[in-house]
């Protein structure tokens, strides 16, 4: 069964997890964990592309990107 994102009044699939140390004033943004946590928090990718941290803190993005192929399979075949 899929998660659902934390974020009140949204029914969206989460996506992303959100993790956060008080100590280093950290958050984090990363691929939805296996399981969910108690200390943590799932997003829907709207939710995670728009969150924001208190003054002070620092948001660390660790989701994966994708990266873009340099060259078109054909070319390196050949």
């Amino acid at each position: 069964m899929a998660r659902r994102c934390a974020r009140p009044d949204c029914g969206e699939t989460a996506f992303t997890t959100l993790a956060y140390d008080y100590a280093t004033s950290t958050v984090w943004l990363a691929q939805l964990t296996d399981e969910a946590h108690p200390m943590t928090h799932d997003l829907c990718a709207r939710h995670a592309d728009r969150q924001s941290v208190p003054r002070g803190w620092q948001l660390r993005d660790r989701r994966d990107v994708v990266p873009l192929p340099l060259f078109s399979v054909d070319v390196l075949a050949g």
